[in-house]
Formats: structure tokens, C-alpha cells, sequence
């Protein structure tokens, strides 16, 4: 059931400002002490529930718990479950939802500060092994994204060939904005059989090699698509089941977050040891988590630079390796 306070949490969040972010993540992490069990048996043991003075302070709970747990901050079903691919066999992320408009409040809101109102575009989704199983909170996404832009050409491809092919072709010459979204292994795919000219499509990968040439770099992946395509840059989401909020990148894989959303950066064996930059984990506060964890250490290793932007540079070892993961950097 969506409450009175749901709606006051997502009135604070949408609309927090960089000097309110702090004070909001306060509020939210003591909420969830006292309405998430896992995340406050993790934050007892750490000892670290006293008060939080600095955003760099707040305990970070390893993303692997949404595997072995149910990481909530509410009693109920909630409206949907989104479930990771388990790319790397051993089991799925479960990330409960318990207001899916919190969600789509975090995407649209996300994409339209970076790319403009989503009624520019035609939505084309190359999404082949997002498509193929239930649970996935990209292609609630992108099913939002194309029946926001309103255009008759929007749609999923499960191939890159025939209708998506003359579809990019037909706007192209018509000088139409476009967005294709694709999983990473499929726009490599699509660029080696069907290179040709994009000047007015923005081409976003959202990662994923699907166990397919594990050893490409995102810089490769980008050249390959830039050169088939004679784009400037290649677009990049970053994002996943665990958290309700995403990341873009217009180009080069560095990644600018929204107000609700920041990244840090902790050591490899300190979980106290956290930085508003460097190199290390990465750690979310995601405030639109509100209703499970708002604070995740992803076992991504990244960079965070001093302006919040930031990069995906791997994975942890013996961590599982998922989505835009698969590209080592």
C-alpha cells in the first residue's frame, strides 16, 4: 500500500538540492535502521549506527545481500520484483519494489536532465537477453521510455537486421532524432554487419557481453560502434537491479549522476575507509532507494573525481561479473 509518507519521500527526493543531500540521506538511513533488519544487523555489527556528520560516514551494505536477503524497508509484497540475468551463476539479484513510480520518477527524470524531453526521440531497444526473461528492471524502463516518446517507430528488436535496419535508415534520411538503446554485445553485433552513418541517432550502450569477448575494453567497444556508426562518442547508461536511480554518460564512459544520486569510493579492505574520490569500490547512496538499502557498495571498482563524475574500471575479484561489468577496463 503507497502511504502518505511514501509520497512525502519521493516530494524530498526528486527535489533535494547538493546542500540538502545530506541531511535527506540522514533522514533516510535512520528510517530504514528502524524498518530494514538486514541493512541494521549489518550497520550493529559494523558499529557504526551512532550519528552520521559526513556523507563519507554512512555504513555501505555489500551488494550481495540481495542475493541471500530480502533487503526491504517496508512490510508487504511491493508492486514488482526486478531480478538480475545471474550472469555470473551464482544466483539472481532480488531487488523488491515498493512503488514502481518512485522508479520511473528516477529514470525519466534522470534521462530527460541529460538527453532533453524523451518526446524527441524515437525509442528503438536493442535488448535481445534483457528480452528473453521476466523481471528486468531495464526493460521496465525502456517499455516506459518508448511509450513516453510517443512515436510510431518506437519499439524492441530481439534482431539487428530487417525492421531495425530500415527503421534507422528511414529517420536518418529524414534527419529525426533517435535513441538506441542496446545491450552492449548486440551493438557490437549490429555495427559489424550493418555499419552506416548516425548523425542524427544517439547510440547508448547499456552494457553486457553476455560472455562474449571478455577481455574488450569499454574504450574498444566505443571505437568499434564510433567507427561503424561515424559518431563523436558513444553513449553509456550505468545502472542495476539494486538500484532504483542510473547514471549516464554522454561520452567517453564517465558517468554524471543526478541530485538524488552519489558515488564514493572505499578501500578494498576497510569498508570505514570511504572518499568523495579516488580510486576503490564504489559506493551508491541512492536516496530513491528509500524502500530497501539507499546505501550499496556495488564490488565495482571505479574512479570518482572531485566534480562526482565518475568511471567503471572492473570488478572485484571473485565477484560476480554483471552487466556493463563484463567490459574490463
Amino acid at each position: 500500500m503507497i502511504t502518505e509518507k511514501d509520497t512525502f519521500w519521493q516530494d524530498q527526493i526528486f527535489n533535494v538540492s547538493e546542500g540538502d543531500f545530506l541531511a535527506l540521506a540522514q533522514q533516510i538511513f535512520v528510517h530504514q535502521l528502524g524498518h530494514n533488519p538486514i541493512y541494521a544487523q549489518f550497520v550493529q555489527a559494523l558499529g557504526r549506527s551512532g550519528p552520521i556528520t559526513t556523507v563519507q560516514e554512512f555504513p555501505f551494505l555489500p551488494i550481495g545481500f540481495f542475493k541471500t536477503h530480502r533487503v526491504v524497508s517496508f512490510k508487504g509484497e511491493g508492486q514488482a520484483v526486478f531480478t538480475s540475468s545471474s550472469t555470473g551463476g551464482t544466483g539472481a539479484s532480488s531487488h523488491v519494489v515498493k512503488n514502481l513510480a518512485v522508479y520511473k520518477a528516477a529514470f525519466m527524470r534522470g534521462f530527460e536532465r541529460v538527453y532533453g524531453p524523451v518526446q524527441q526521440y524515437a525509442v528503438l531497444c536493442l535488448l535481445p537477453s534483457y528480452m528473453e526473461r521476466e523481471g528486468s528492471g531495464l526493460i521496465y524502463m525502456a517499455q516506459a521510455l518508448v511509450a513516453a516518446s510517443g512515436c510510431a517507430d518506437s519499439g524492441f528488436f530481439l534482431q539487428a537486421k530487417g525492421e531495425l535496419v530500415h527503421t534507422l535508415q528511414r529517420r536518418e534520411a529524414a534527419g529525426k532524432r533517435t535513441l538506441l538503446l542496446g545491450v552492449t554485445f548486440a551493438l557490437l553485433d549490429f555495427a559489424a554487419a550493418y555499419p552506416m552513418p548516425l548523425r542524427h541517432t544517439v547510440v547508448m550502450e547499456t552494457g553486457g557481453m553476455k560472455g562474449r569477448k571478455a577481455e574488450i575494453t569499454r574504450a574498444e567497444v566505443h571505437e568499434e560502434l564510433i567507427q561503424a556508426f561515424g559518431l563523436p562518442a558513444i553513449a553509456a547508461e550505468y545502472g542495476m537491479t539494486e538500484m532504483m536511480s542510473q547514471a549516464y554518460a554522454i561520452a567517453d564512459g564517465l558517468f554524471t549522476c543526478p541530485p538524488w544520486l552519489r558515488v564514493l569510493v572505499r578501500q578494498q579492505d576497510d569498508p570505514l575507509q570511504v572518499q568523495n574520490s579516488g580510486v576503490g569500490l564504489l559506493c551508491i547512496v541512492d536516496l530513491a532507494n528509500v524502500h530497501s538499502c539507499a546505501f550499496i557498495e556495488t564490488a565495482d571498482l571505479g574512479r570518482v573525481y572531485a566534480n562526482g563524475s565518475f568511471e567503471v574500471l572492473g570488478r572485484v575479484d571473485h565477484s560476480d561479473v554483471r552487466g556493463c561489468s563484463l567490459l574490463a577496463l
